[in-house]
């Protein structure tokens, strides 16, 4: 019961995640190549720990 008011992990991740690669495109249309690449990759990161609780079935 006290389960039902629990946030999921996964789905602050998918936001934070989405959000990443929005600033990501956002530095690439403006030719900042370089915080595309460093955002992009903290995107990956985020997505990589999504895979894992999936995988955990969290």
């Amino acid at each position: 019961m006290f389960g039902l008011f629990k946030r999921d992990p996964k789905k602050k991740l998918q936001q934070d995640y989405e959000r990443k690669l929005q600033a990501a495109m956002e530095a690439s249309r403006n030719g900042d190549m370089r915080t595309n690449a460093t955002l992009t990759e903290e995107a990956d990161a985020l997505l990589a720990e999504i895979e894992r609780l999936k995988s955990e079935g969290k």
